[in-house]
């Protein structure tokens, strides 16, 4: 364990204790001494019980900072509970992204109710973020963005910024409008603090910057971000016009999200998933691709049957089938967990793609021969039968050259029809190395010992 979650788990030990004995008191004292982040995570780490407890000491002014940092799942369970106004209360103060994502788990009378409740501005400044999908570059931004002309001099905005009681956090950077709020470049505060005050922002601006689409994906503005080592960037519409700004602190949230995603999506989980949700709302998750997988374990299955008499003759094919079908598994999972991350970079397009496969090809080809070598000696020593080592080589050779094609070709046919290739290619990878694996093996000792 590294020492924040060594941390965590203690502090999560101490409250227990606090509770079990009684001294709610003590409790609370604890828990809002906390920062918002480190609570958020203690409720994220209880059991479902314990967490509803430790929810209802927060302190009200903190709730609503609380919630933002939770997953859909538990936002979704505390808010439950609350009516329009109490919504309303938590979320003031809160970053316009922050809100939506709240107002997002609520049914549309909720969030109705809510923005009916707020001011003209406010509202206005939610309904801009609202208006697009919460993984675009438009659902990330927020709306505090300071902005400036450049025809007025540097000292001119040093003047317009003492004025403000504090500026937005990540605010590395001015952005410059025209009179329309058309997105026209940057100014580096790192340059305004150096530069000679008579100078007008037009001369020191940069306008090498492209600002964001507020429709760009998520995924590639987390890119972008990565990329040119960015702190904060601009969003704009389709005219041009500035919408907002995306800040660090958003991307790299949907970074991890995206980690997440594809990590629980090969179990065929939600990247949300509560490590503490209750039985009843688990196993019905789980039993949805579990009966996918029992179908694809069907197919498999019916193909060793059409082998049933051979099996029957040579009764070692029983013995070194699975063998066949667990190496192309493994060699076709690698294969595809190259090729999903690097679709999920954007360092996989249709210049490279054939290189790619041709690479896949290669490697397949190569490691089916050594290992087909290592295992054709091992079953004949095992077996005493020079036939069976040949004809498992020649299968391990076919199922390992079979899988890194697949492995390197289904991602990019998925990606190309909109399916998620890290929720689907495995499944698919896996009944097609277990079908190639078995008919393979199984075909050839039919055709070798009828």
């Amino acid at each position: 364990m590294t020492h924040p979650q060594v941390k965590s788990q203690k502090k999560l030990e101490e409250l227990s204790d606090a509770l079990d004995s009684g001294t709610f008191t003590d409790v609370r004292r604890m828990l809002n001494g906390m920062p918002t982040a480190d609570v958020a995570h203690l409720l994220e780490s209880s059991p479902p019980k314990f967490r509803h407890i430790l929810w209802q000491l927060v302190d009200a002014k903190r709730e609503g900072e609380v919630l933002g940092e939770l997953s859909d799942d538990l936002q979704v369970l505390f808010l439950r509970d609350m009516d329009a106004a109490k919504v309303a209360v938590i979320t003031e103060g809160l970053e316009d992204d922050d809100v939506a994502d709240i107002l997002q788990q609520l049914p549309d009378r909720i969030t109705r109710e809510v923005l009916n409740s707020m001011d003209l501005q406010d509202r206005a400044r939610l309904e801009h973020v609202l208006n697009y999908a919460d993984d675009t570059a438009g659902g990330l931004m927020n709306t505090d963005a300071i902005t400036i002309r450049a025809r007025f001099t540097l000292e001119v905005v040093l003047r317009y910024l003492r004025r403000h009681e504090e500026i937005p956090e990540m605010t590395d950077n001015l952005i410059v409008v025209n009179r329309s709020d058309q997105f026209i470049g940057l100014l580096p505060l790192r340059t305004l603090l150096v530069s000679d005050p008579s100078c007008s922002v037009r001369e020191m601006m940069a306008t090498d910057v492209e600002a964001i689409p507020a429709y760009m994906p998520d995924d590639e503005v987390a890119r972008l971000f990565e990329r040119n080592d960015w702190v904060s960037a601009p969003v704009v519409d389709d005219n041009g016009k500035l919408l907002g700004r995306i800040t660090i602190d958003d991307v790299v949230d949907v970074i991890r999200e995206d980690a997440d995603h594809s990590f629980m999506s090969m179990a065929g989980l939600d990247e949300d998933e509560d490590t503490f949700a209750p039985i009843l709302k688990t196993a019905p998750r789980r039993a949805v691709w579990l009966g996918i997988n029992l179908a694809t374990a069907f197919i498999a299955a019916s193909m060793i049957n059409l082998f049933q008499d051979t099996i029957e003759k040579v009764v070692a094919l029983a013995v070194l089938m699975p063998i066949v079908a667990s190496m192309g598994g493994i060699a076709g999972t690698q294969t595809l967990t190259i090729l999903v991350r690097g679709i999920a970079m954007g360092q996989v397009g249709k210049t490279n793609q054939a290189w790619l496969i041709n690479r896949e090809l290669a490697v397949g080809l190569l490691n089916g021969i050594l290992w087909a070598g290592v295992v054709a000696v091992a079953a004949s020593l095992w077996f005493d039968d020079w036939s069976l080592g040949i004809i498992i080589a020649a299968a391990m050779v076919i199922n390992l050259v079979t899988a890194a094609v697949t492995g390197a070709v289904l991602p990019l046919l998925l990606s190309r029809i909109n399916i998620d290739p890290a929720l689907a290619g495995g499944v698919i990878l896996t009944t097609v190395t277990d079908v190639v694996g078995f008919v393979s093996f199984l075909g050839l000792a039919t055709l070798f010992y009828a």
